[in-house]
């Protein structure tokens, strides 16, 4: 009985973290526009944290405005570059100078 309400709990947590992951995302790119980068940088922190610690995957949309480096938040032209070259998309962050490297899905033809 309780293995039941466990997993139930475990459930609705886990919807629960999502919907705060893209919240504290949504919360950092406003930040991040008004050019309050300390606290989107820490809205990005938190959302990670949260993300860890119930094993909830950020979502892959968001995955991409943070640098897998030092986990600062990326705004276009601001404090990073976004660059397509040879089927790939490559971030560089301003803040570390590491890239990452995103590669596109190739076309298929129908």
């Amino acid at each position: 009985m309780s293995r039941r309400r466990n997993a139930r709990e475990k459930r609705i947590q886990k919807q629960i973290a999502k919907g705060r992951i893209r919240w504290l995302f949504q919360l950092a790119e406003k930040y991040a526009l008004s050019g309050r980068f300390d606290l989107s940088n820490r809205y990005v922190e938190l959302a990670r944290k949260i993300s860890m610690r119930y094993l909830v995957p950020i979502p892959r949309g968001f995955k991409r405005f943070f640098c897998k480096h030092c986990y600062r938040y990326l705004l276009p032209g601001v404090n990073c570059r976004f660059r397509i070259h040879r089927g790939r998309i490559i971030i560089q962050c301003f803040n570390c100078r590491k890239y990452m490297r995103i590669p596109l899905k190739p076309h298929t033809k129908k």
